[in-house]
């Protein structure tokens, strides 16, 4: 990945371009469920195919474990908030930042601590019945 005079590269560029696209939206729509679900959405479906698959598994986990959290898109990536409107889990697909695979990640209103050191972002390379149900376990104690 190149980057320029900023330190960053062209689809980290983009992806704060789309940050700052997405704070205007979601301050024009406020809390609203209806958006955020939207917007995460079409995101989804914007997805390569592989990524859109660890995506579609995460939002249904999401809906079902932790349905309180709001959809909300984060750099342009597929994310749920809090009831402050804080992102609590997003997925960062591979294909985004040409990574060698996706991660799931925790940001820190997520209540995963144990002890002094814990891991708060996960590699996912494929959407199992294994992987459901260790991401489903990780995003109750993210909320609980």
């Amino acid at each position: 990945m190149a980057k320029d005079d900023s330190g960053l590269s062209a689809e980290e560029r983009e992806a704060v371009k789309e940050r700052a696209k997405e704070l205007r939206a979601q301050q024009k729509a406020g809390k609203n469920r209806e958006a955020g679900t939207t917007s995460v959405l079409a995101a989804i479906a914007d997805l390569v195919p592989e990524d859109r698959a660890l995506a579609e598994g995460l939002h249904r986990v999401v809906s079902e474990v932790a349905p309180d959290l709001v959809p909300k898109t984060y750099y342009g990536m597929p994310g749920y908030a809090n009831e402050e409107g804080k992102i609590v889990v997003f997925l960062s697909p591979s294909a985004k930042f040409k990574n060698r695979y996706a991660t799931i990640g925790f940001e820190d209103r997520a209540r995963l601590d144990d002890g002094d050191m814990w891991p708060t972002s996960f590699a996912v390379t494929a959407w199992t019945p294994e992987v459901e149900k260790r991401v489903s376990a990780l995003v109750a104690t993210a909320v609980a």
